[in-house]
């Protein structure tokens, strides 16, 4: 039977994780892509970095998104975690202090949860284009919500 999580369970499940799909409206089209995140619990938001594109055009555009973020061990054993949110561009002082908290904080889940030690954000997050700066952004979380499965 599928249950629903508590909120602090939702919370773990997206503390223990950093890896989600990140939906956004494009010229009245719906996308959905994998994204590597950080949650911060201070702020109760999802932070995260991109190149200039697509994702980051259509997000200043409509800036209503959604995260939906699991872990899946079978068809019977699973846990997922949706968020409806907002998107914002962070600049300066605020997206470097981000960028590294962000950077920190995904070292340290992949090292417990994989044993792998990476070095730098390329050994575990897509690269970005030679175009400079990334882009940091931090999803303000508006609701969430949570359902899982056990055999």
């Amino acid at each position: 039977m599928i249950e629903n999580l508590e909120i602090r369970e939702c919370k773990e499940l997206l503390n223990n994780n950093y890896i989600g799909h990140l939906a956004f409206i494009s010229q009245n089209e719906p996308y959905i892509i994998p994204i590597t995140y950080y949650y911060n619990q201070v702020n109760n938001s999802i932070v995260s970095y991109s190149a200039e594109g697509h994702k980051i055009e259509a997000m200043r555009k409509n800036d209503a998104v959604s995260i939906e973020v699991e872990e899946i061990k079978s068809v019977n054993n699973w846990r997922s975690v949706s968020i409806h949110g907002t998107f914002e561009e962070l600049k300066g002082i605020d997206a470097k202090y981000l960028l590294h908290e962000f950077t920190q904080n995904v070292k340290k889940i992949i090292t417990r949860k994989e044993g792998a030690h990476p070095k730098f954000i390329s050994e575990f997050s897509s690269k970005l284009s030679e175009q400079g700066i990334p882009i940091v952004y931090r999803i303000n979380i508006n609701k969430i919500t949570g359902k899982y499965r056990e055999s």
